[in-house]
């Protein structure tokens, strides 16, 4: 996965480690946390901790070269939505731990609307963009951009700036 995310995504080095999210109360199964749910800064990805050994294989896109990982929990009265999300994620595949990265392109800043997210999916390779409850795949992606005429003002001007 981790490679999927950099060739298509995030177009960086190799090496750049990306952060796990996890459940706050399944933590302790993943990474060296004691305590890990009453661990106020593990919510804002403070701490860098390694994962549990026999874990490391189950969640390689996490897990740096050095067997660490900069977790984030994630609880359910702080943030129902994300996580049923990766409590979903974990019922269909056993693993309640996802990929959690910055919504950007490379030399990008990381998007702050809308537009910005659409803009960013139309320029990568990802497959499907959940803004709120709008789901965009990515055939509709291109049938958007395709279906369109656009006339670009100035050279700055973006697709998504005609279409928003």
């Amino acid at each position: 996965m981790k490679e999927i995310v950099n060739a298509k995504i995030k177009f960086r080095e190799a090496f750049r480690p990306f952060a796990p999210s996890v459940l706050a109360e399944r933590c302790e199964e993943y990474f060296e946390l004691p305590d890990a749910a009453e661990q106020y800064p593990a919510r804002f990805m403070l701490y860098v901790v390694p994962v549990v050994e026999d874990k490391r294989e189950i969640i390689p896109a996490i897990t740096h070269v050095d067997g660490s990982g900069r977790l984030q929990t994630v609880r359910k009265d702080t943030n129902p939505s994300y996580h049923r999300m990766i409590e979903k994620f974990g019922d269909a595949t056993g693993v309640p731990v996802v990929l959690n990265t910055s919504f950007n392109l490379k030399g990008e800043p990381i998007v702050e609307t809308p537009a910005n997210a659409f803009n960013t999916f139309t320029r990568s390779e990802m497959d499907v963009l959940y803004l709120g409850n709008f789901v965009v795949e990515k055939e509709a992606k291109k049938k958007i951009v395709e279906d369109s005429r656009f006339v670009l003002r100035h050279s700055g001007d973006s697709v998504v700036g005609m279409v928003s």
